[in-house]
C-alpha cells in the first residue's frame, strides 16, 4: 500500500506524487547520454518550475506542458483532462531551437552555467501566445506588473514532454528545511497530524498573519509555515532575512510541536486570484489539509480586489481541489479592542485601527524605526531593521 494512502489527503489529481527524478543507479548513464543532446538553457524561474515538477509539487504535472493542456489552463483554468490548474507551466525556447528540433527527441536541459541537468523528451513543439496568456493569467497585459513582465520575456516557442532530473537542480538554499512534499509529508505523519493548515508567505510574518495563523491552529493539529523562496520582486524582503524572522517568532510565540517551517522553491507569480488557486493546489501535494487566503492573495499593486483570490474558489467544485480553503478578513489591531480583529469582529472605526501598509512599513524601516509592536513583534521588527540598515 502507498504511503499517501495512509496520508490525510491525497496528491492533486491522482493517488501518487509525481517523481522526475532519475535513481541513483542511472544517473551517471544519463549524465553521458546528456553530453550527445541538443540543449536548451533554463533560467532561474525555469529552474523553479522543474524541482516543483520533479518532486511532485506540481502533480499531476509530469513535464512541461503540451499544447492541449497549455490552451486549456490558459483558457479555464484546467488541464486538458479537466483537473484544476490555472496558471501554465511551459518551458520556452527561441525559435531557431524549436525549428531544430523534432518530437520524440531528447534535448538536455541546462543551467546558466551550461551543466546539464536533466533531459526532457520532446512531445510537442509548439507557439503560443504570450500576450493572451498574460491577460488571461493576471487580468492584464499591462507590463508595470512584475508576472506580465516576466511571461512577456518568455520565448513564444515552447517544448512539451516528460522531464527526467539526474542531478541536484543548482541555487537550492534553506536545505536544513523540508523542502520537498515527501518530506513535508513524512514529516506530518511524525508529527502525528492530520488536520494540516499551510499558510503561504513571501513576506515577514506580523501580527495580523500571526493572529490568522492561531485562528487556523484552532481547528488544525498544526500549520505549516510555508513561504516562497524562488525569485520575487527586488524590493521584497530576502528570503534570507526572511527564514531568521520566522524561526524566531516560532520560537517565541508558538507552541512547540504545533507549527513547522518549510520552505517551497517556487518563482513568485504575483498572480492574485489564479496564483492562490495554484498555491492551494501545491500545498494538497505537501500535504496539507487547509490553506488560509487572506485578503490579497498572491496580488501586486491595485490589479486585484482585496478579496478576489477568495471568490475564485467558488468556481471550482471544493471536490476537486481537494485542499480546505480558510478565508479570512482584512485583521488588524484595535486599540479600543486592546485586541488583534477584523471587520467581522470589530465594532470600531479606522481611527481606533493601526493599518499599516508594507510600503509604510519598508519607510519606517528605512529610516531605523522600528514598526509598532501592534503591528510586528519587537524581535522580528529588531531584525528587519538591521537588515536594512545592511543593505545601505
Amino acid at each position: 500500500m502507498s504511503t499517501f494512502n495512509n496520508d490525510p489527503i491525497s496528491p492533486h489529481g491522482g493517488q501518487e506524487l509525481v517523481d522526475l527524478r532519475v535513481p541513483d543507479s542511472e544517473r551517471a548513464q544519463m549524465r553521458v547520454y546528456a553530453e550527445k543532446l541538443p540543449v536548451a538553457t533554463l533560467n532561474a524561474r525555469d529552474l523553479a518550475d522543474l524541482e516543483m515538477l520533479a518532486t511532485g509539487a506540481f502533480s499531476p504535472l509530469t513535464g512541461y506542458m503540451g499544447e492541449a493542456d497549455y490552451l486549456r489552463s490558459r483558457d479555464e483554468m484546467r488541464l486538458a483532462s479537466g483537473t484544476p490548474w490555472p496558471i501554465p507551466i511551459t518551458l520556452g525556447v527561441d525559435e531557431a531551437t524549436a525549428r531544430g528540433l523534432a518530437r520524440g527527441q531528447d534535448v538536455a536541459l541546462a543551467a546558466e552555467n551550461g551543466d546539464r541537468i536533466a533531459i526532457l523528451r520532446v512531445t510537442e513543439i509548439y507557439q503560443v501566445d504570450r500576450r493572451r496568456e498574460a491577460e488571461a493569467v493576471f487580468g492584464t497585459a499591462d507590463e508595470a506588473h512584475p508576472g506580465v513582465r516576466n511571461v512577456l520575456a518568455m520565448m513564444p516557442w515552447c517544448l512539451g514532454g516528460r522531464v527526467m532530473l539526474f542531478e541536484e537542480v543548482p541555487g537550492r538554499t534553506f536545505l536544513q528545511y523540508p523542502r520537498e512534499p515527501r518530506q513535508c509529508r513524512a514529516q506530518f505523519r511524525t508529527n502525528g497530524w492530520r488536520k494540516i493548515v499551510a499558510f503561504q508567505t513571501r513576506n515577514p510574518t506580523h501580527r495580523a498573519h500571526e493572529y490568522i495563523q492561531k485562528a487556523a491552529l484552532e481547528i488544525c493539529d498544526g500549520l505549516l509555515l510555508h513561504p516562497l523562496v524562488g525569485e520575487t520582486k527586488d524590493d521584497d524582503v530576502p528570503a534570507a532575512v526572511r527564514m531568521e524572522t520566522y524561526e524566531l517568532l516560532l520560537k517565541l510565540y508558538y507552541p512547540r510541536g504545533r507549527a513547522m517551517l518549510a520552505v517551497m522553491p517556487a518563482h513568485m507569480r504575483y498572480g492574485g486570484p489564479r496564483e492562490a488557486i495554484l498555491h492551494a493546489i501545491v500545498r494538497r501535494n505537501y500535504g496539507c489539509t487547509h490553506f488560509i487566503v487572506g485578503r490579497d492573495h498572491a496580488g501586486v499593486g491595485k490589479y486585484y480586489g482585496s478579496y478576489d483570490a477568495q471568490k475564485i474558489f467558488d468556481r471550482f467544485d471544493p471536490a476537486e481541489i481537494g485542499i480546505t480553503p480558510l478565508t479570512f478578513e482584512n485583521t488588524f489591531y484595535c486599540r479600543r479592542c486592546g485586541a488583534m480583529a477584523s471587520y467581522k469582529t470589530c465594532p470600531h472605526s479606522d481611527e481606533d485601527r493601526l493599518l499599516l501598509s508594507g510600503t509604510k512599513v519598508r519607510e519606517m524601516l528605512r529610516r531605523g524605526e522600528s514598526p509598532p509592536p501592534e503591528f510586528t513583534r519587537p524581535e522580528i521588527a529588531a531584525v528587519l531593521v538591521r537588515a536594512m540598515k545592511e543593505t545601505k
